[in-house]
């Protein structure tokens, strides 16, 4: 029996004339990301169900809620459920990344077409995991101050309620000798590439019906553009060109491998809740 066949698609989320507010954003079938290119005198609101993560990777800025908190700049902040506005403090881009946004604040991903039909192998968010450690606040995790584990040496990994990142970085070319080609069997993957020139190697595996199999894709990708990778996709993202390279890997549910090797920065602050009974 053939399994369902879903392509990496790589997605350009620099704005439109047309796109209102600067605002963009992609999909994949869990969760969504949003890129918002603003100046300091508009605010953007935005709300959910469940915590979301607020990328910062150049500008701070002002979040309103119950009551204003300053954000900086070069950081990952976690925000719990409920509706806020975010007001940056100079001309750039931020990211929300959402399981549960409310549509109707965000914009219509480029994508959306390719989520028409349901990919079973995906695994469902469900449940996920609970806030044990300060609960209902705003947790704001510099990126300077992100452990890097030692047996991993440029990933810095961040949990949230449903979801996990880990933010990728560093200076000149990827050795293109040591890349991790590698397939995830029950999670789609999002690369988000904030600053730096890429490309992303991509490998379909051969099924038993010949009229399905596909060539190795090679896909250059500039900043501000996601490739959504589904379930079972050989992978691997090369860092190409002199400067600085900032790729955040985005996953839903949080990656349970990484968080009991004990990689995720705050997976203390969480404790996996267990899904019903059949």
């Amino acid at each position: 029996m053939n399994k369902p066949v879903r392509t990496p698609m790589l997605v350009d989320l620099m704005p439109a004339p047309a796109d209102e507010l600067g605002r963009t954003a992609a999909r994949a079938q869990n969760f969504s990301i949003e890129r918002v290119q603003s100046g300091p005198a508009a605010s953007h609101r935005f709300a959910s169900e469940r915590e979301i993560i607020l990328l910062l990777p150049h500008a701070g800025g002002t979040l309103s809620g119950d009551r204003a908190i300053a954000l900086p700049g070069d950081s990952v902040v976690i925000i719990p459920a409920g509706a806020y506005a975010f007001a940056l403090d100079r001309p750039a881009a931020f990211y929300l990344l959402a399981t549960h946004r409310e549509q109707a604040d965000m914009a219509m991903p480029r994508n959306a077409d390719a989520y028409a039909s349901h990919d079973a192998r995906v695994r469902p968010v469900g449940k996920a995991y609970e806030r044990i450690a300060h609960g209902g606040d705003v947790r704001i995790h510099r990126i300077e101050d992100v452990t890097i584990p030692p047996d991993n040496g440029r990933l810095r990994f961040l949990q949230s309620d449903t979801m996990s990142i880990n933010w990728v970085e560093y200076d000149g070319l990827r050795d293109n000798s040591a890349l991790s080609p590698h397939a995830h069997a029950d999670l789609e993957q999002a690369s988000l590439a904030i600053e730096g020139q890429f490309t992303h190697h991509l490998r379909t595996p051969w099924g038993r019906d010949a009229r399905l199999w596909q060539e190795d894709q090679h896909l250059p990708a500039g900043p501000s553009s996601v490739v959504v990778i589904p379930p079972e996709i050989i992978h691997t993202t090369e860092g190409v060109g002199d400067g600085k390279h900032v790729l955040v890997d985005v996953f839903a549910p949080p990656r349970a491998d990484f968080i009991a090797k004990g990689w995720v920065f705050n997976a203390h602050e969480y404790h996996a809740e267990a899904e019903p009974a059949a």
